[in-house]
């Protein structure tokens, strides 16, 4: 099999073995020595022939899926994809559409995780009850004071507000996030902030002018799915460091700045998603000396420092560095409503300068008059209001998703107790896997996300599933709750069966993520 697929391998090349081996596969069907529906050999017995380890051959196998050429089906393998192309001066007769996927760059291949947008699909499903999306409650939306300014500033200066504004955001907002984050104990200034389009894009820019293909980035695991897409994209190697229940493991984050010299560190510290835990003071400060030490930037996401249950929010990493060693990323769409689409990244002035410089190629600059009107919202002191009211309202849902779980969980379900945030974060009993349990709760018209989603692998944290309490009423949350328990129950007893257990083990597809 492998003399006939002509896969070579030189072990002292400085090309990955699995590009490698993706290279001579696409080598061999592009020019047609492979035809379509030709069935490559399974993963493992690849693997064996060549002398890799197989998950080289799956990263492989990913890769020529991303490109279009080869495709898997259930039962039937992994079969080459497409048409031969008829070559010479009558190829134009054939009237062959363009594949586009020929075509796409490294970093288009990179991105094919549909997570978000399948979960952003799941908002509008009125059958189901949403434990997955964290997103804020539709009812909490401060509609009618920012429909009511939006119109007396649009009635006092439409054409200021209408058009183009400065790239690092107007001058009225950054004001007023600089005085915010001097309140939490930030030595900043107005050129310290750069408004995004959303905190995404501040982590993308970050990925864009400081990560270059190969650089190791470490992540907290699990971690936020959405900022390892970024890193992944901008062609970052992704090292988990493991929480435990007492918060990140330091001991572990050291040995990993020691052994890889990452570029960035990646954290969450304050409710973190998906497991709503924050880092004590003191982790704070020992990860702010291994970043001193090994001289490695923290990018500090704070999308959920506002939403806290107890009577003042978190200090934050970039408040807390002496250095100038954090990069510090918000959001408005936790606060607010996820469609404003406004944040910030903060930082040294000369990487807000290069952040906004690139941001220029990107879309020049955030909306002018959601940019204005949410400074005069700010001013005004609205959001201070508001703030108050959604803490109260999401600790009442968080107590009504624990209260459930308290009550339907079978034995051997454990999860955290947050103390902001929207997540909470549960360790399964043996037997109860995450994306079998979905197939379950999906019948039962009840969603949330399985752990996987959330490591750096992609096959660690089955035993584990993240809920959402935000979008959803408490009755709605009990119910949902107690639908997962009951398929959690259900599980455990079709695995007790050794026979039910092996037809859900392989009798299943894998599922797409939430």
């Amino acid at each position: 099999m492998n003399d006939f697929l002509d896969i070579r391998l030189d072990r002292d090349s400085r090309t990955p073995l699995y590009l490698q081996i993706r290279n001579a596969i696409r080598d061999l069907i592009t020019e047609q020595l492979l035809p379509t529906g030709f069935r490559l050999p399974p993963e493992r017995r690849l693997a064996v022939s060549i002398g890799v380890n197989r998950s080289t051959v799956v990263k492989a196998y990913e890769e020529l899926a991303a490109e279009g050429l080869i495709q898997s089906h259930v039962g039937r393998g992994t079969l080459v994809a497409g048409g031969n192309e008829v070559q010479g001066r009558d190829a134009w007769k054939t009237s062959l559409p363009m594949r586009w996927t020929h075509l796409f760059n490294r970093q288009a291949a990179r991105v094919n995780d549909p997570l978000i947008s399948d979960l952003l699909s799941q908002l509008t499903q009125a059958d189901t009850i949403n434990l997955a999306a964290g997103v804020p409650a539709a009812e909490f939306y401060p509609a009618s004071g920012f429909a009511r300014i939006c119109s007396e500033m649009l009635a006092c200066k439409p054409q200021e507000l209408l058009e183009y504004s400065a790239p690092q955001g107007i001058i009225e907002l950054r004001s007023y996030l600089a005085r915010h984050m001097r309140e939490r104990g930030a030595s900043l200034g107005s050129d310290g902030i750069l408004v995004t389009s959303g905190s995404q894009q501040g982590l993308e820019l970050i990925a864009r002018i400081m990560v270059e293909p190969g650089d190791t980035v470490i992540v907290e695991e699990p971690s936020y799915p959405g900022a390892m897409q970024v890193l992944r994209a901008a062609g970052a190697r992704l090292v988990g460091v493991p929480l435990d229940n007492n918060g990140i493991r330091i001991d572990i984050l050291e040995q990993l700045m020691h052994r890889y010299r990452p570029k960035l560190f990646y954290t969450m510290p304050a409710f973190q998603n998906p497991s709503g835990m924050s880092m004590s003071e003191g982790d704070c400060r020992a990860v702010l000396d291994l970043s001193y030490r090994y001289h490695v930037p923290v990018v500090e996401d704070d999308a959920y420092c506002e939403i806290y249950f107890g009577s003042q929010r978190r200090p934050s990493l970039f408040a807390t560095d002496v250095c100038g060693a954090v990069l510090y990323l918000n959001t408005f769409s936790k606060m607010m409503f996820p469609g404003l689409r406004v944040g910030w990244a903060a930082g040294p002035p000369e990487v807000i300068r290069q952040m906004t410089l690139l941001r220029q190629l990107a879309d020049i600059n955030t909306g002018t008059l959601p940019q204005a009107v949410l400074a005069e919202y700010c001013r005004q002191g609205l959001l201070a209001n508001h703030l108050a009211m959604i803490r109260e309202q999401y600790r009442q849902r968080r107590d009504a998703a624990l209260q459930a779980l308290s009550d339907f969980a079978p034995p051997g379900m454990s999860w955290n107790e947050p103390e902001g945030g929207f997540y909470i974060w549960c360790h399964l009993p043996p037997g109860a896997g995450g994306e079998m349990l979905l197939r379950i709760c999906r019948n039962a018209q009840v969603g949330f996300v399985p752990g996987e989603a959330f490591f750096a692998d992609g096959n660690s944290g089955s035993d584990h599933i993240r809920i959402s309490y935000s979008r959803c009423h408490p009755a709605a949350i009990r119910t949902g709750v107690e639908r997962v328990c009951a398929a959690v129950r259900k599980l455990i007893k079709e695995q007790g069966n050794p026979r039910s257990g092996r037809q859900n083990a392989e009798g299943l597809a894998p599922l797409a993520m939430l």
